[in-house]
């Protein structure tokens, strides 16, 4: 419930409480781990990314702070992600599993879990410096909390309300844009900018949720929804090229063909998905959303 900048309460105090509230959470995730290492790593960069959003929707009160702990949190994260990268391949092999039109490919898939589980234990067993890095992504958490802590984000009501009417039209203008280039045939990276802007949406509305609870809260599921959708299809993405790359992994061609049958399969279909569902997240014009942003914000202050 600390997730959130309210409009009777000092911006300040509120946005210090967001912040430093994910930070600690992000270095008790590394620190107690109490679903191991992996899963630890997967909760702190959840947590790291609320942060990031956060800086980014008040980026224009403390640019030169924003940039500085941007880059820092962006860096730590990414020295943790090649383990989540291939636990997150097993969590789509699970997807597909789950979604099998027939036994025969049911059961090639759940060979496929077992082969890329054996391939995340290998990676984590050879990445020996795995600890380490946990350790450093604990002080730079750290650091980063000296750094918030040294900052002011002081700001009457009114400000506050020209902040979030230009961060908004902002984030809006960018996500109209990565929607405009998505379609059927877009890149992967394409959709990973959609996605970066569905998760700027998603963890705005819910910092903001206070000035209309259910609307925000209705928009913030959807922008979520429009997330994991994503997620799923870049997951995919990255599944098909570990199929390309190591096809060694893998007990014969037939299970091989079968997983690549099933990926483009449900490519197609949570492309599709996504696209409609950004189509509707992103539906209103981004310099009126904001007037309205703004709006809501002054007199839910009131």
């Amino acid at each position: 419930m600390s997730y959130r900048i309210r409009p009777d309460k000092a911006f300040d105090d509120d946005v210090h409480t967001a912040a430093a509230r994910q930070l600690g959470k992000a270095i008790a995730a590394l620190t107690d781990r109490p679903e191991g290492l992996h899963e630890a790593v997967h909760t702190a960069r959840k947590h790291i990314k609320r942060v990031r959003a956060l800086y980014r929707l008040i980026a224009d009160r403390a640019p030169e702070f924003q940039q500085q702990e941007n880059s820092r949190l962006r860096e730590m994260a990414r020295t943790l992600s090649h383990v989540r990268d291939a636990t997150a391949l097993i969590e789509a092999g699970r997807h597909l599993h789950e979604t099998a039109t027939c036994e025969e490919e049911a059961q090639a898939l759940g060979r496929v879990i077992d082969v890329l589980t054996a391939r995340r234990d290998r990676l984590s067993e050879t990445q020996t410096d795995l600890e380490e890095k946990a350790e450093a992504a604990v002080a730079t958490c750290r650091d980063a909390l000296e750094a918030l802590n040294a900052t002011s984000f002081d700001s009457g009501r009114r400000e506050a309300g020209r902040l979030f009417q230009k961060s908004w039209r902002k984030t809006g203008r960018k996500a109209a844009k990565a929607l405009a280039e998505c379609h059927a045939e877009a890149r992967t990276d394409q959709f990973h900018e959609l996605r970066k802007r569905g998760q700027d949406c998603w963890m705005h509305h819910a910092l903001l949720r206070d000035i209309w609870p259910a609307a925000m809260h209705a928009k913030q599921l959807e922008a979520k929804a429009l997330v994991d959708v994503l997620g799923r299809y870049l997951d995919l993405s990255m599944l098909s090229e570990v199929t390309d790359r190591e096809p060694h992994l893998f007990n014969g061609n037939d299970d091989r063909a079968r997983l690549l049958e099933a990926i483009i399969s449900r490519q197609q279909t949570a492309r599709q998905d996504a696209l409609d569902k950004a189509r509707w997240v992103f539906a209103d014009e981004p310099k009126q959303e904001a007037r309205t942003i703004k709006r809501l914000w002054l007199e839910a202050g009131d």
